[in-house]
């Protein structure tokens, strides 16, 4: 398991490019028969892949978490990002298709993760926050998610936002998670930007063409920084940092949030003439 340590603000102003990318930069999600599982300090959030090919794969109790399985003080979100795949949660099949979501509750001892065709392998995208509560596991598709539209296309942001883990969609411990597509011809996620105090971040990009990349903008909104990201992978976001990215092309990104609340719309909007 890859840790990565809590960042302070001041600490950010101390990093050149190289140190920025090793602390929030998390990339070769997807290794073949392998579960990738990144550690952060903040909110102790877990994220991670799996690509399995020739045979199942499952997260592995280490001596970080201090438990007898894996989910057993933790929830888990899930979106498979490859071709169809299914997820084995205790016993019970649960068959997910590109770009579905299954979230699994507390206490589920077993989890592990299958491709339905090796030559076309699944490739699942997970989350994991701390719980203090049991909750039941439920799948949920793109098309019965929760859909919000944002942006306008004079802004080049205009998009559709997919609430998948989500209080009005299920019931979770404090994981919120979800799909933000990019209308055609929009490059910018998230601006007008935002901070919120309560909740740590996530951004995983996808479906970034092979010639182009996202510039991911963070920090304070007076000495904002970026980092180059390309396809299938993700940053993690402090809570005092904005969170937000501009494309050479069009892409998507799966956005996870844990902390204090899961009151999506608990922004702490930034005025476009505050950033620097």
């Amino acid at each position: 398991m890859d840790i990565r340590h809590a960042m302070h603000a001041d600490h950010l102003k101390l990093l050149d490019t190289q140190g920025i990318r090793k602390a929030l930069l998390v990339e070769n999600l997807f290794e073949n028969d392998k579960l990738t599982l990144v550690y952060s300090h903040i909110d102790r959030i877990i994220v991670g892949g799996a690509c399995p090919v020739d045979q199942r794969v499952a997260p592995q109790v280490t001596r970080q978490l201090g438990v007898d399985f894996f989910l057993q003080r933790r929830e888990m979100g899930i979106i498979n990002v490859g071709a169809a795949g299914t997820v084995t949660v205790d016993d019970k099949d649960y068959v997910l298709g590109s770009k579905d979501c299954l979230y699994v509750g507390m206490g589920t001892r077993e989890v592990s993760f299958v491709s339905a065709d090796k030559k076309d392998p699944a490739k699942f995208y997970f989350a994991s926050a701390p719980a203090h509560a049991a909750c039941p596991t439920v799948q949920v598709s793109r098309a019965s998610a929760q859909q919000v539209n944002m942006g306008s296309a004079e802004t080049s942001n205009l998009r559709t936002i997919y609430q998948m883990v989500h209080p009005s969609v299920l019931k979770s411990c404090q994981l919120v998670m979800g799909i933000t597509e990019l209308a055609p011809g929009c490059v910018w996620n998230t601006m007008p930007c935002h901070t919120h105090d309560r909740r740590m971040e996530v951004y995983f990009y996808l479906n970034i063409p092979e010639d182009a990349v996202v510039f991911h903008l963070f920090g304070e909104p007076g000495e904002t920084r970026h980092i180059v990201v390309r396809n299938e992978q993700a940053v993690i976001s402090p809570s005092w940092s904005i969170h937000s990215g501009v494309g050479t092309a069009n892409y998507s990104f799966i956005w996870a949030m844990v902390g204090e609340n899961q009151t999506f719309t608990d922004m702490d909007n930034v005025a476009m003439s505050d950033l620097k």
